[in-house]
């Protein structure tokens, strides 16, 4: 069995996997909350002839939930999240989850994300402002204050460690598992007039695509080399025929 072939397939296909991954990482490093994508792989064994081969999988993606870097905007509708809690989004498909703080208000009162989704509070309904009390308050646990009186506060909610975060538009995520609001804000909570940008490091990204060019590159001489002993067989096998 010419199994080199095999392996070396087995890896172009892992590395076009996150080659895809890099590319989008570093579309989207300036974009506000995005989390970026990495991804996992395994060995998979074969003793189907005398010697185990391993070959790699194809590999799993999942999101990064590292915190990104806050960033000054001293708009008051920005809100940068501290700590593991997210904010709640309403969509046409059910409850989204976010980094991305920049929140402006409707023409009637309704707080929503840029993208003119409602943001919700801890009990999961959209948050009215008043339109005519000017600019909020916005304190650590979420507390919203407009004209000396509280009027709602906005929901921070914790996703299960172990849950599997299915992407929504660029920053968003949707978790297989039900999202429970935070209560304690020593370690957690907002801090208004600052966005959280991007958990991409340009650096480290371009670092991996050096390295995973390298590899490609062995990857090729490799396939050659496995190609060539091949074509040398043939022709040996064919000689004594």
């Amino acid at each position: 069995m010419q199994s080199g072939l095999y392996v070396t397939l087995s890896a172009q296909i892992a590395i076009d996997r996150r080659l895809a991954t890099i590319a989008a990482n570093v579309a989207n490093q300036s974009t506000p909350g995005y989390r970026a994508e990495e991804v996992r792989f395994k060995a998979l064994l074969s003793r189907a002839g005398d010697r185990p081969v391993a070959f790699s999988s194809a590999g799993e993606s999942y999101i990064s939930r590292r915190q990104g870097i806050a960033i000054k905007t001293d708009n008051p509708l920005d809100v940068s999240v501290q700590g593991e809690g997210w904010i709640a989004l309403q969509t046409p498909t059910g409850n989204v989850y976010t980094r991305d703080g920049r929140m402006r208000m409707n023409a009637a009162g309704g707080l929503e994300s840029l993208t003119g989704y409602p943001v919700l509070d801890a009990g999961n309904a959209p948050i009215l402002l008043n339109p005519d009390d000017g600019p909020p308050t916005i304190a650590q646990d979420g507390m919203i204050t407009q004209n000396s009186a509280q009027i709602g506060a906005i929901g921070l909610f914790s996703l299960d460690a172990d849950a599997k975060l299915q992407r929504y538009d660029n920053s968003g995520v949707i978790p297989d598992r039900p999202a429970s609001p935070i209560l304690d804000f020593s370690n957690n909570g907002f801090a208004q007039g600052y966005v959280e940008g991007a958990n991409v490091n340009p650096m480290l990204e371009m670092a991996k695509l050096i390295t995973i060019s390298r590899t490609f590159q062995n990857i090729a001489s490799a396939t050659e080399g496995s190609e060539s002993s091949l074509t040398d067989a043939i022709k040996t096998l064919g000689s004594t025929t």
